[in-house]
C-alpha cells in the first residue's frame, strides 16, 4: 500500500519516479513528449495510468489530484526584461506573465491549479547562473510568493553515490511551513569508483547481448574506438592542449572517477573512454554501464538503440540521489 501520489512531468525514461516510487510512492500521471524516451519508461513501468505526451497544450484540472508533482523540466531560455514596462502600464506580471512561453510555465499553471504537498524539480547547476541570473531568480520568486510555496534548493555532486561527477540543482518545496533541511541528506561516506559499475568480463557476470558476449561476458568489440577515431580524438586534443585549451577525451582506469555522461556521448564517447591498458584503443561504456553510472539497477530493461541508450541516461538522473532526497522528503509528504 502506498503512502502518497506523484505525478511525473518531463519524465524522460522515468529515473526521479524510481526514485520516489522505492519509498512507497504511485505514480498516477505521466507526461514525455520524446516518443524513445516513452518506450523506454513503459518497457519498465507499463502505462497504467494516464500517460501523454507532450504537456504544453494539457489542461492541468484534468491531471489526476496527487501529493507529489516530480519534474526534470528543460532549462528554456526566458527573460524577465519587460515586467518593469508591464508595471508602468497596469498590467499583471505574475507567474504567467515572466515565465509564459517556457516549459517552466507549465510545472508552474500546474502547481497552481492542483496545490500538491510538495514538489521535486531537477535541472543543471548552469541554472542558478542563466541569463546572469535572472531565470532562477523568477523560478524561485514564481514558486515562493506567486505560488506561496516553502522552497528550499541546493547543488548535489553525484558523486557521492555514483564514480561520476555530475553536479544537479535539486529545488524542492512544500505547500506547509516545516523544519526541511538539507544539511539531513544521508549522504554515504564511501565514494565508488569505475571498477563498481564496469562489466568484470571475468565471468562474474552473465553475458548480456549485445553488451558483453561469451562465457566470460567480455565486452563487445564494437565498444572499441576504430583506430581512426581513437587517431583524431589524440591529434584533436594535442592541437588544443597546444592552445592552452583543456578540450580533449577524458581516459579513465577502473580506479577513476569519470567526468559528466552528456547525451552527447553516442558520437563520439570522448568524455569518458575506458583505459583497456598500453598500446590498446581505449573503449566507450556500454549502455548497460551507463546505466550502472547513473545509479539504475540491472533490472532496468533498454529497449531501445545504443545511440538512444545514450542520449536516454546522459539525459537522466543520479537514481540513488533522487532515492535520498525522496526520504529527505517524505516526513513532510505523508505528515
Amino acid at each position: 500500500m502506498s503512502n502518497f501520489t506523484f505525478i511525473d512531468l518531463f519524465a524522460g525514461i522515468g529515473g526521479i519516479r524510481l526514485g520516489f516510487q522505492s519509498i512507497g510512492g504511485t505514480c498516477v500521471f505521466t507526461s514525455e513528449w520524446n516518443d524513445w524516451a516513452k518506450k523506454t519508461y513503459q518497457a519498465n513501468f507499463g502505462d497504467n495510468h494516464p500517460f501523454i505526451g507532450d504537456i504544453v497544450p494539457f489542461q492541468a484540472d484534468e491531471i489526476p489530484d496527487h501529493d507529489v508533482l516530480l519534474a526534470g523540466f528543460p532549462c528554456q531560455p526566458f527573460s524577465i526584461a519587460g515586467v518593469s514596462k508591464k508595471n508602468a502600464l497596469g498590467r499583471p506580471h505574475g507567474f504567467e506573465c515572466t515565465t509564459q512561453g517556457t516549459l517552466f510555465f507549465d510545472v508552474a499553471r500546474i502547481i497552481a491549479a492542483k496545490r500538491p504537498k510538495a514538489f521535486l524539480l531537477e535541472n543543471v547547476k548552469n541554472l542558478v547562473s542563466h541569463d546572469g541570473g535572472n531565470t532562477f531568480k523568477v523560478i524561485i520568486e514564481t514558486l515562493r510568493d506567486e505560488l506561496g510555496y516553502n522552497v528550499h534548493y541546493t547543488v548535489i555532486d553525484g558523486r557521492h553515490w555514483v564514480p561520476q561527477h555530475r553536479e544537479r540543482i535539486i529545488i524542492v518545496g512544500f505547500r506547509n511551513e516545516n523544519d526541511f533541511s538539507w544539511d539531513n541528506l544521508n549522504i554515504p561516506e564511501s565514494k565508488p569508483i569505475l571498477r563498481d559499475i564496469l562489466h568484470s568480463e571475468d565471468g562474474g557476470e552473465k553475458a548480456e547481448e549485445p553488451y558483453t558476449v561469451g562465457i566470460k561476458a567480455k565486452v563487445h568489440s564494437k565498444y572499441v574506438l576504430s583506430d581512426k577515431l581513437w587517431a583524431y580524438l589524440q591529434a584533436y586534443a594535442e592541437k588544443h592542449r597546444a592552445k592552452g585549451n583543456g578540450f580533449g577525451f577524458g581516459l579513465v582506469t577502473k580506479d577513476d572517477v569519470s567526468r559528466t555522461l552528456s547525451a552527447r556521448y553516442y558520437k563520439d564517447g570522448s568524455e569518458i573512454l575506458i583505459s583497456r591498458g598500453k598500446g590498446k584503443n581505449p573503449r566507450r561504456l556500454t549502455p548497460r554501464e551507463c546505466a550502472r553510472l547513473m545509479g539504475y539497477p540491472d533490472s532496468f530493461i533498454i529497449p531501445v538503440s545504443d545511440t538512444q541508450a545514450y542520449r536516454q541516461f546522459g539525459n537522466s538522473v543520479i537514481v540513488p540521489l533522487i532515492k535520498e532526497v525522496a526520504n529527505l522528503m517524505l516526513p513532510y509528504i505523508i505528515e
